[in-house]
């Protein structure tokens, strides 16, 4: 009975990994949703960024308050942020499980790319969506390395890790959008680190619906060494005394 046991949790858990993977995935990729109409597509009216990218509608509040464009490339590096808070998180798994869970959360980032490159974005050509793809992987590793880097180096070094991936690297970016996403990118990590293994499979898009927006009442906040020095100064009470004396 045990053997028989051990044979269905062997054989179920590959089936366990997509269905909670995919969970997951979707929990990261409705962060930045966005519309294209497919008539402008095929009429080649859509309007276009300045990198040429096709531009659509999107609201929430990376689009609203983070000021980011509903583009392709918006939800594909919001989403990229989102996996990678859950990616970090598998790492302490034993090295099979995080790499099988892992592997499966970016084959479902991944599927879903080319199907909105198809679908959305009206590129039939498999050649060509494939050379967008290897694009995006070298993106999302790049993004890794960058947020792992931030994470270990400190709040300055992440803002730059998200100021270049998500951000673009725009000149105008508002830094106190930057301050409450690293913020919010702690939290969730804090969050995802405090969750048991079993837990995590069913729950680690609850950590992510935290939004970050609210972390601005964090970051508005002066800290002790900028309050003090932003209080009013008084005049010492020997120099009131004398003033009085005259």
């Amino acid at each position: 009975m045990d053997s028989i046991r051990s044979t269905l949790q062997r054989t179920g858990e590959p089936y366990r990994v997509v269905a909670a993977t995919k969970e997951i995935y979707d929990a990261c990729s409705k962060a930045a949703p966005y519309k294209i109409d497919p008539i402008a597509v095929k009429a080649g009216t859509i309007p276009k960024t300045s990198e040429g990218e096709d531009i659509g509608e999107g609201k929430g509040m990376w689009h609203d308050e983070f000021k980011l464009p509903p583009t392709f490339s918006t939800w594909s590096q919001v989403t990229m942020l989102h996996m990678y808070l859950v990616f970090a998180r598998l790492r302490n798994l034993d090295r099979d499980a995080a790499r099988s869970w892992q592997a499966q959360l970016v084959d479902h980032f991944f599927f879903d790319a080319e199907e909105r490159m198809d679908l959305s974005h009206g590129i039939s050509s498999r050649a060509l969506r494939g050379r967008y793809l290897k694009d995006l992987f070298v993106q999302w590793r790049g993004a890794v390395a960058a947020y792992d880097e931030g994470v270990a180096k400190g709040d300055a070094v992440l803002a730059s890790a998200v100021w270049r991936n998500v951000f673009k690297a725009r000149e105008d970016v508002n830094v106190r959008d930057l301050a409450a996403t690293v913020s919010w990118m702690r939290l969730c990590l804090k969050m995802l680190d405090q969750m048991p293994d079993e837990a995590l499979f069913t729950r680690a898009g609850t950590a992510l619906r935290w939004p970050a927006k609210n972390e601005f009442a964090v970051v508005d906040k002066p800290t002790r060494q900028l309050a003090d020095q932003l209080a009013p100064k008084t005049a010492p009470a020997s120099a009131g005394k004398a003033s009085s004396a005259a």
